[in-house]
């Protein structure tokens, strides 16, 4: 599958004489440094949309609920919330929350967060998470209600952990610069390209963090980030190193990593539009192609498991393997699709051509290159364009492409992700169903769900989703890569969250 590999402690010689490293400041021993590969974009949670802000922003602010292992909704700043009807909800808050300046946090709070949202007092990406909101009043100090202008089930998931982060009244635009949150860290300072340093909240409502705090290094290069790793200049890096440097690092003594189970899903997309790929028989075709596990035993060396759907695997709203059509490798199966569809072999062995846009990932494109092989043994010949990722977005948000590689990241972990990536009314750039399918009885249901506030019920409907697009295939979930976290052996008590977020900083410790 691959060319021979340099051994760990040779790459490692010889790239030390070109990395300079960043070595450990004289600092607090208590305080952590986890590497991350970017600096955030806005630390304001109502502004900040790529990864990094949401996870670093989400230890300095307090989102209204929480999600539990299965995407339900928990109490956090919220103790309870009542639906008087489809589109009036009563939030009630907790009390004695402060925030890190000793301001109380109460309903006006949450209120103007809201409202900064959609009033134009911010110009956000996040505001589309809230059109369906007419209006927001406070009814007293702790408790809001929360008029919708439509049914939408989805509004408190856009309020959890992550997504949404509870700003004092008047927080402006340049908020970001030096939040002041209510969360388990405070801000203490930021460089762009460089770090984020966060300090423990001794007076956290919900118990105060065991570390002094951390500082956040940006390691843009996951070669140096391993270096880093093994050299003790670092102590935390979750998910920002491939499988083969994951490998390499197993056996370094001052190291451990942590494994676990992934909310984030690994997919390719169709444009169904397209001559080739509008029969969906030549899409199972491809699914039945595919040997998706030889590709998570080669590649991802058994880190990933496969994919049924979009949502997480342990989702309440996720159908199960046995309630969906399966499409296990079976290139005689493909070939009878292909058949039907009236594409045959021709002298040169080949039924039809697909192009299949990828980034320049790495991993992304190895995985495309097996792809290749793996398409043509049904007559498939599958063309690769890779592309810097601007370009490569670009392309798929326009529909300029037949078929490409992408992955969810938290946006998957509610179930309005369906509407988003497939409903008719989400076509780019009012969401993103990029391949134009389009299927009334999917945005029937989509349409149910989003009005329904019982669980079972809406459950049906999305396992009805669920299963026409298992039909349809639009799309094709692959796998779900692990949660991986390495860590330096001082460091204890990390449990990875499987959203891939840094909540579990405020239980780790420090060895003495």
């Amino acid at each position: 599958m691959s060319g021979p590999r340099l051994h760990p402690f040779l790459l490692v010689l010889i790239l030390a004489g070109f990395l300079t490293g960043c070595h450990r400041r004289v600092e607090d021993p208590q305080t952590v440094v986890m590497i991350i590969e970017s600096s955030p974009n806005n630390l304001d949670l109502r502004q900040g949309t790529d990864a990094q802000s949401e996870r670093v922003g989400g230890l300095i602010f307090d989102a209204l609920v929480k999600k539990d292992d299965h995407y339900n909704l928990q109490p956090w700043l919220a103790t309870s919330w009542e639906q008087l009807d489809p589109v009036t909800l009563v939030i009630h808050l907790r009390d004695g929350v402060r925030f890190h300046d000793g301001r109380p946090l109460e309903a006006e709070d949450v209120a103007w967060t809201i409202r900064s949202m959609i009033d134009g007092t911010l110009i956000t990406a996040k505001a589309g998470a809230f059109s369906s909101v007419d209006r927001v009043d406070v009814r007293d100090r702790l408790t809001l209600t929360i008029h919708l202008k439509h049914p939408d089930a989805g509004l408190l998931f856009n309020m959890s952990d992550g997504l949404f982060g509870v700003v004092p009244r008047g927080a402006g635009r340049d908020f970001g610069l030096r939040p002041i949150g209510s969360g388990p860290f405070r801000f203490v300072s930021a460089v762009q390209d460089k770090e984020v340093i966060v300090a423990r909240n001794p007076d956290y409502w919900a118990g105060a963090p065991k570390i002094a705090g951390v500082r956040f290094t940006v390691v843009p290069d996951a070669i140096t980030s391993a270096l880093e790793l093994r050299k003790g200049s670092a102590d935390l890096a979750s998910n920002v190193l491939t499988f083969d440097q994951l490998h390499s690092l197993e056996q370094a003594p001052n190291l451990k990593i942590e494994s676990g189970q992934s909310s984030v899903v690994i997919y390719t997309n169709f444009n169904v539009t397209d001559p080739v790929l509008h029969d969906r028989r030549v899409r199972q075709a491809i699914a039945c192609a595919m040997d998706r596990q030889a590709i998570v035993d080669a590649i991802w060396r058994g880190q990933a498991k496969l994919a049924d759907t979009l949502l997480p695997a342990e989702h309440w709203a996720a159908a199960k393997g046995n309630e969906l059509a399966q499409y296990p490798h079976n290139v005689a199966r493909a070939e009878k699709l292909l058949d039907e569809a009236g594409f045959h072999r021709g002298a040169d062995g080949v039924r039809l051509r697909i192009t299949l846009k990828t980034s320049t990932d790495e991993t992304t494109r190895l995985m495309a290159t097996v792809l290749q092989q793996q398409l043509r043994s049904a007559g498939i010949r599958l063309e690769l364009r890779s592309a810097e990722f601007g370009t490569f977005y670009s392309d798929v948000t326009r529909g300029a492409f037949q078929m490409y590689a992408l992955r969810w990241i938290g946006s998957n972990e509610d179930p309005d992700i369906f509407r988003y990536t497939y409903g008719s009314s989400a076509f780019p750039p009012k969401g993103a169903n990029r391949g134009r399918y389009s299927n009334p009885r999917v945005d029937a249901l989509l349409k149910a769900a989003a009005a329904e506030t019982d669980q079972a019920k809406r459950r049906a409907e999305y396992v009805e989703v669920q299963q026409i697009l298992a039909e349809d295939l639009p799309g094709i979930p692959l796998w779900y890569p692990n949660n991986e976290v390495v860590h330096s052996r001082r460091i204890e008590g990390v449990k990875p969250k499987g959203s891939g977020t840094f909540d579990y900083l405020r239980e780790v410790t420090v060895k003495q």
